[in-house]
């Protein structure tokens, strides 16, 4: 061994090894994303998504129906704020629904299956009664309530149908009755297409979209195989191609489709093509919140169908994406508790809700952006109508419910510290863990745990 200088032998020292990297999860990135993937598997998830999705899409509505409706109002020598007003009571009332529906046990809303239904119908009937039934816009589907106050009865048959098909499907689900066709199809079916005729004799065209789309998504919900539904859908979209061409009117719309100028090969797009252009003057943040233009008798409907055009002019891209982004929030939400949910009702009225919603939203975004023909359904809790924010809000008060109900959410919810007295024991023994399945659709007999935190 060599010797150092000094004699003595040289002090081993241990080799020095290169620093080895952080594991991957001490990254600001990583624990980020960690803490939101734990936050996001939270039971209460869905429930403060439905919850506070809706309050600021009720929120925003009312802010952009009082800045679209202003023009509106005073050219027909109204105050600016009658639109608003009348808004807001309906938001209000709507409101007052939605905490009822929200507390109200899964039974009786079962229960209120049957007699929302005959209530629906027998509304829509009376529509079509002379001296009782309005026509708005050419459609005949309103009832005078005296004053200014009118009730659209269609809009209700959109709750009536999920809540009794709900409860229907649940019914012969229990009894092992959908591997039959005869009874997956009766009579669901057939109630539906009663609806669907009722609508149609009013020319309500875009509401009877609305209700096809809830019966095919509780269709694919109870588990309809593909041929059933091929057969449904085809004399669905033989019935729709036959009533767009005997009118011309639907002819035109459709016509109006990816439009630029306001007339399209001999169709007059002039709100397809306003709406386009209210959009495109908003650019990125907006002309500033009560700075539309196209609001000043350009824009037909600018607090109705075409208020998101309106939102897209006066808050920009950024308000506009906003918007899509709580429709997804309010969307996935619906979809997580119907999905999650070993109650067949529920399922079945979660699922019918969602598609509700989110056909109805597609449909009216699509028709301002100029991507769908103009169907003249109102964006759900944003436009616009009392007649279509109540029964919306019942049906958000629903998932709200249904939310709340999940075995998870339930015993977060015994845990949490009451504002008064201390906390209460024994929620968390009382119920067990969660469940969740694959799929939203029919079942299988076996359920696999959760894995929720």
């Amino acid at each position: 061994m060599p010797s150092s200088r000094t004699g003595r032998p040289p002090v081993q020292r241990p080799v020095r090894r290169p620093a080895a990297s952080r594991p991957s999860r001490d990254h600001p990135l990583r624990r980020a994303y960690v803490n939101a993937k734990r936050a996001w598997d939270r039971p209460l998830t869905a429930y403060y998504l439905i919850a506070g999705g809706s309050f600021l899409i009720t929120v925003l509505g009312l802010v952009m129906v009082y800045s679209a409706s202003q023009i509106t109002a005073l050219q027909m020598s109204l105050p600016g704020s009658y639109f608003f007003r009348k808004q807001l009571l309906a938001a209000v009332i709507g409101g007052v629904l939605l905490l009822v529906a929200s507390r109200m046990p899964v039974k009786l809303h079962r229960a209120l299956a049957y007699p929302i239904l005959a209530g629906a119908v027998f509304l829509m009937a009376l529509v079509q009664v002379p001296g009782i039934g309005m026509s708005v816009n050419g459609n005949q589907n309103w009832i005078s309530l005296g004053g200014s106050f009118q009730i659209q009865p269609s809009e209700f048959g959109k709750l009536a149908l999920v809540l009794w098909s709900a409860d229907l499907l649940a019914r012969k689900q229990d009894k092992n009755l959908l591997n039959q066709w005869k009874h997956m199809l009766v009579p669901l079916v057939p109630v539906a297409f009663l609806l669907l005729g009722l609508i149609m004799l009013g020319g309500d065209m875009g509401t009877a979209i609305i209700l096809t789309a809830i019966l095919f998504g509780l269709l694919w919900l109870a588990g309809a195989p593909t041929r059933l539904f091929v057969g449904v859908l085809s004399i669905t979209a033989t019935l729709g191609v036959i009533l767009i061409k005997t009118s011309p009117n639907r002819m035109a719309r459709l016509a109006c489709i990816g439009a630029t100028e306001p007339r399209s090969g001999g169709a007059d797009c002039w709100q397809a093509v306003h709406g386009i252009y209210a959009l495109a003057s908003g650019g990125i943040f907006g002309s500033g919140l009560g700075a539309s233009v196209e609001k000043w008798g350009q824009l037909p409907e600018a607090h109705t169908d075409f208020i998101f055009a309106v939102t897209g002019e006066e808050l920009g891209l950024a308000g506009t994406l906003s918007v899509l982004a709580l429709f997804a929030a309010l969307g996935y939400a619906g979809i997580r508790v119907a999905g999650r949910t070993e109650d067949p009702f529920v399922r079945y009225a979660a699922g019918g809700v969602t598609t509700w919603i989110t056909a109805q939203a597609v449909i009216n975004i699509g028709a301002v952006l100029g991507l769908l023909p103009i169907a003249g359904v109102p964006l759900p809790l944003f436009s616009y109508g009392g007649s279509a924010l109540l029964p919306t809000m019942f049906a958000v008060g629903l998932l709200i419910a249904f939310a709340r109900d999940e075995p998870a959410a339930r015993a977060a919810l015994s845990l949490r510290q009451p504002r008064f007295g201390r906390k209460r024991a024994g929620g968390a023994a009382r119920d067990r863990g969660p469940r969740r399945w694959n799929t939203m659709r029919r079942r299988a007999p076996t359920a696999r745990p959760s894995g929720e935190r």
